[in-house]
């Protein structure tokens, strides 16, 4: 048995008038073939009949009846071609695997059935008696393969044609009366199904874990970027109180700055170590995944069950769903060491932030909650500065501001220019939504808080995870829990940050942001319950002197 990836060359194809491949090949007197049309055009043009490559003249215009064998090679090659020019070199021994006809002699056309009981392969010609004679008829026939030895039984010389579930392998009739009689078999074709099902199923979790470690990359990379932006933000810090000190402290300085990029380069090594190592197995599984697709396109029974053990099952990853890099260079304690060593540093360290809340606090505004967005389960104050989960859903009228699932409600007045700051007291409870969303939010069914839906918040879920409501959401790792935090806009620079009040911190700034209409204040109390079944406060902003 033999292949034709590649049977004659290009040339032998194409006609020399149009120099493409035959159309209706037709041969004249002289022996040389072209496209009907375009040898008809030919003479058309002139009065003389002579053969365009020879230049042999016919006393009259031949006869032209289409030569039915080169018009079969030309249509395979044709669609060969066609194959080879939507697939990769790599791709074409894979996909491009023609088989032969094993009878044909001289030039071989193109097989295009296999009898597994004659274990030969047939071009349509030669398949003739199969259709007709009534004993052939009851062979088996299947697309053309080659190694057609191969899916015979090698004890009983008979098609592998069962599946016995029990041992996991290919039999033949005789194989089942002989040793499978009680066991689980089934026909190829009705395993194959399964298997083929399975596969896509295998190929669905594989393609499923790929997403999950390129989502893992991603938050990796985040996680850098903040702690570069912590790092530098602490590194400036440090210079300006340095410089304002004497010389005996200059060493300090140094040391500090020193442990802030030793730190910064220890979570650096460590992400680039995790990206390398997550990237190493997606590289496995896009293999993985690739070998599954091209296997679930397979038509090749037996390949299929063969391979299938081996493909169905992911190949062995880790667990990345605990892993992170912290963000946190946790240089507070450093920091706190070196102040211990002269009382004007602590007030240096000090004073900077406070600088930094009192300008940001000078935006002050007056937020009172809405009852008309308010969730139905939301028990809101008189004086519309607390918010808190009822534990039952209230009967409220319909209003197309409310929200109807979510627990969030938004303050009365919305603000579309300048900047604007708030407290909420969020004290000890265990999840909270704090943010602005604009006007044309949707508020009814299911909510999504992203930028891209209109909604720039941070979120406390599970008592100490802190998230930012990003996509895809970015996790922040606090020094402390706040019990206090400040939302502040400045709507023309597109900027939305929190803070923790007391510890005067940065929790988290949402910036490049494009706003178009009014922004609201959002809230949403989450369902905490017992001791922690506490509302969220608006609390008057406590200006620094």
């Amino acid at each position: 048995m033999a292949t034709s990836c590649s049977l004659l060359s290009e040339e032998q194809f194409l006609c020399s008038i149009c120099l493409d491949v035959f159309t209706e090949p037709v041969s004249i007197p002289c022996g040389h073939n072209f496209c009907k049309a375009c040898i008809t055009k030919y003479w058309d043009r002139d009065d003389l009949c002579q053969c365009p490559m020879c230049k042999n003249t016919f006393d009259k215009r031949p006869d032209l009846f289409v030569n039915t064998f080169i018009s079969e090679m030309a249509a395979q090659f044709r669609q060969t071609v066609e194959v080879k020019t939507t697939s990769s070199p790599d791709q074409c021994s894979a996909m491009i695997v023609e088989v032969s006809c094993d009878i044909c002699t001289g030039m071989k056309l193109k097989a295009l059935k296999s009898c597994l009981v004659c274990q030969t392969s047939y071009c349509e010609t030669h398949l003739e008696p199969h259709q007709r004679v009534a004993a052939l008829k009851r062979h088996k026939l299947i697309n053309p393969v080659e190694n057609l030895e191969d899916r015979m039984c090698r004890k009983h010389e008979r098609p592998l044609e069962l599946f016995c579930r029990s041992d996991q392998t290919c039999l033949c009739v005789l194989c089942l009366k002989a040793d499978h009689m009680t066991h689980d078999t089934v026909l190829l074709e009705e395993e194959y199904g399964e298997r083929k099902a399975q596969l896509g199923k295998t190929g669905a979790e594989v393609q499923q874990m790929i997403q999950e470690r390129l989502k893992k990359v991603q938050e990796i990379k985040h996680s850098v970027d903040l702690s570069k932006r912590e790092a530098e933000r602490e590194r400036s810090d440090s210079v300006q109180v340095f410089t304002a000190l004497v010389r005996s402290i200059e060493r300090s300085q140094a040391e500090l700055i020193e442990v802030i990029e030793e730190k910064q380069k220890a979570a650096e090594r460590q992400a680039e170590g995790l990206i390398k190592e997550l990237e190493q197995e997606i590289t496995e599984l896009q293999r993985r995944s690739t070998e599954v697709e091209q296997l679930s396109h397979t038509e090749d029974h037996l390949h299929l069950l063969q391979s299938f053990p081996f493909l169905c099952t992911p190949p062995p990853t880790k667990d990345w769903s605990a892993i992170s890099v912290q963000s946190d260079l946790c240089v507070g304690t450093v920091r706190r060491a070196v102040s211990q060593l002269e009382e004007t540093l602590n007030k240096q360290m000090e004073k900077l932030p406070e600088v930094k809340l009192k300008r940001i606090q000078q935006y002050a505004v007056d937020v009172t909650l809405d009852p008309d967005t308010a969730h139905p389960k939301l028990i809101l104050s008189e004086d519309g500065k607390q918010v808190r989960h009822g534990g039952i859903q209230f009967n409220k009228p319909y209003n197309p501001k409310r929200f109807d699932r979510a627990l969030n409600v938004l303050g009365k007045e919305g603000f579309s220019s300048g900047r604007f700051y708030y407290e909420v007291n969020v004290q000890v409870k265990t999840t909270w939504t704090l943010g602005v969303a604009r006007e044309s939010i949707n508020r009814k069914g299911k909510i999504t808080k992203r930028p891209f839906n209109g909604f720039w918040a941070v979120v406390l879920r599970d008592e100490c995870k802190y998230s930012a409501c990003t996509s895809p959401r970015v996790p922040l790792y606090l020094r402390k829990k706040p019990q206090k935090v400040g939302v502040f806009v400045d709507y023309e620079e597109g900027q939305v940050s929190f803070y923790d009040v007391e510890a005067r911190s940065l929790i988290y700034s949402f910036t490049g942001c494009t706003f178009t209409e009014k922004l609201y204040p959002f809230l949403g109390p989450g369902n905490d319950k017992g001791e922690y079944s506490v509302p969220l406060i608006i609390s008057p902003v406590n200006h620094t002197d």
